[in-house]
């Protein structure tokens, strides 16, 4: 995209023009999906940042201001909610690590028990589709890297990361009643049996 094309698209988008801003993603959103991965080093939340992206940058049109290129502005935009990501995982295995001292040393076990989560969320595994269950078990459960489960099932990196995905969004939908820590805890701590 040269620059003159691209500064008009970004006019036109800024005037609420559907086709620029689609043309916009089109040609931005794979690379900021790779780019975003090499930052986060997961391919699935990597997406989920550039979707995110797209999103607050169609709803605050109006107001961007770009001052240099619209490209530098868009990978610096995805830099920054990439570190902010990282950031808040980081306070969030924190507050997961401080929890989990706190467990070893009182027994919460009945008040797990009471809310019935663990239960919930082996009925939730087990409700999956057989191969999405058993991608999704090699990773929690047996702490397999993606590359590693496609290797062993015999299936591309990108079919384990779609189906990782889905998993993850399954659950977390059957398990919204439930606190999203207590979900995180529970579901990214799984252990063998």
């Amino acid at each position: 995209m040269n620059q003159l094309s691209e500064k008009e698209l970004f006019n036109q988008f800024k005037n609420g023009d559907n086709n620029a801003f689609e043309q916009l993603f089109r040609y931005y959103y794979e690379p900021l999906c790779i780019y975003a991965s090499r930052i986060l080093q997961d391919n699935v939340t990597a997406e989920e940042v550039v979707q995110d992206f797209f999103v607050k940058f169609w709803e605050r049109r109006n107001s961007l201001v770009v001052e240099s290129s619209l490209k530098n502005y868009l990978f610096r935009s995805v830099k920054n909610r990439c570190l902010n990501r990282i950031e808040h995982e980081k306070i969030k295995m924190q507050h997961a690590k401080y929890v989990i001292a706190e467990a070893e040393t009182h027994d919460y076990n009945d008040q797990f028990l009471e809310v019935d989560l663990k239960k919930d969320i082996e009925e939730s595994i087990a409700s999956l589709p057989e191969k999405r269950r058993e991608i999704f078990r090699l990773s929690r459960e047996e702490g397999l890297k993606y590359r590693e489960i496609a290797e062993k099932l015999n299936l591309s990196i990108k079919t384990v990361e779609a189906q990782m995905g889905l998993a993850i969004k399954t659950l977390r939908d059957k398990l919204k009643k439930y606190n999203s820590f207590l979900f995180f805890l529970f579901c990214f701590r799984v252990k063998k049996h």
